[in-house]
């Protein structure tokens, strides 16, 4: 998917602007975007934490306080939102999802020191530093969800897009770091469920349309009645997790405080889940007290880059 410089000098520049001068796609874009970083905010603070450890520690963890094992601040982020604004700026600057660009901005945003980086990511961008190849070589033990965890970008720039463009976009990205048959398949799941969420489709629909055939397509995504707890970085876990809180809750809050208490990777579930409960729900339903608790500079970031990436998908 490709755009002209041109053109993105035009349509690239968004004022930021309240929910109520916002259209309903370009909000429901902004909760897409606020509920990816609340939802890493929260669960960093639990994450490689076991259920019993959380209960012991909090009974119930629903607050963004910070802490965990990296010793965040209230509010901060984690890898999952900050890879995910690196290549939103990479596809605003370059006006595309291009996967030397792409590669690029991963890799300064590693020479940046995050505050976590996955061992996956770590090796490839090192290889693409040395190699200047954006694409990973094909590897089955690169199934982790460090592809998974950033490519909201992606569903807004190509937004309204033919699912061939939205798929070469995807992989464009995700191999970077993932070259794997469960991550592309992940991705591109997550990244056509944030669209039809955009599009005011019930979950219901997205379920039938999207998940079920993840499943047919990958018997290892199913999953049963039991509770996945304590989901590991695998992309199978991450998913299992993610959609059993996403479709037996009928809230953004329920969700998102039922998939970081089962720890684990809590991070990234975490951040995934709420960033499909925003596309589904909206701002209104998104705690005021975890708008305010998430760190300012952050959310910003996010309701700026969403508003401009759907300017994007309209051009």
């Amino acid at each position: 998917m490709f755009w002209s410089g041109e053109l993105i000098a035009r349509t690239a520049p968004v004022r930021h602007r309240s929910s109520a001068e916002r259209s309903p796609l370009s909000d429901r874009a902004v909760a897409a975007y606020v509920g990816l970083a609340i939802g890493d905010a929260l669960g960093a603070t639990v994450e490689f934490m076991t259920p019993r450890e959380i209960r012991t520690q909090y009974r119930m963890h629903s607050e963004i306080t910070g802490g965990g094992w990296l010793r965040l601040k209230a509010g901060q982020v984690t890898d999952d939102t900050t890879m995910a604004l690196a290549l939103g700026e990479s596809i605003l600057r370059h006006g595309a999802v291009d996967a030397k660009n792409a590669a690029k901005a991963f890799d300064a945003w590693m020479r940046g020191k995050p505050v976590d980086i996955g061992n996956t990511i770590r090796r490839n961008l090192v290889t693409f530093r040395s190699t200047g190849n954006p694409e990973a070589p094909a590897s089955e033990h690169d199934a982790g969800n460090g592809a998974a965890m950033r490519g909201l970008p992606v569903a807004l720039a190509c937004y309204g897009q033919p699912a061939e463009a939205v798929i070469a976009a995807s992989r464009a990205q995700a191999h970077v770091t993932h070259h794997n048959a469960l991550s592309d398949a992940a991705c591109e799941t997550l990244i056509f469920m944030v669209q039809d969420f955009l599009a005011g489709r019930d979950a219901l629909q997205v379920e039938n349309d999207r998940v079920i055939p993840l499943v047919e397509r990958f018997p290892v995504f199913a999953w049963d009645q039991k509770p996945r707890e304590n989901p590991s970085g695998f992309v199978v876990d991450t998913l299992q997790a993610v959609f059993q809180s996403f479709f037996a809750t009928e809230n953004f809050e329920d969700c998102l405080i039922d998939v970081v208490n089962r720890g684990g990777d809590a991070d990234t579930t975490g951040a995934i889940a709420g960033m499909l409960a925003g596309a589904r729900y909206g701002l209104p339903d998104i705690p005021r007290r975890w708008l305010r608790s998430v760190d300012e500079l952050t959310r910003v970031r996010c309701e700026k880059q969403a508003e401009a990436l759907i300017a994007l998908s309209d051009a």
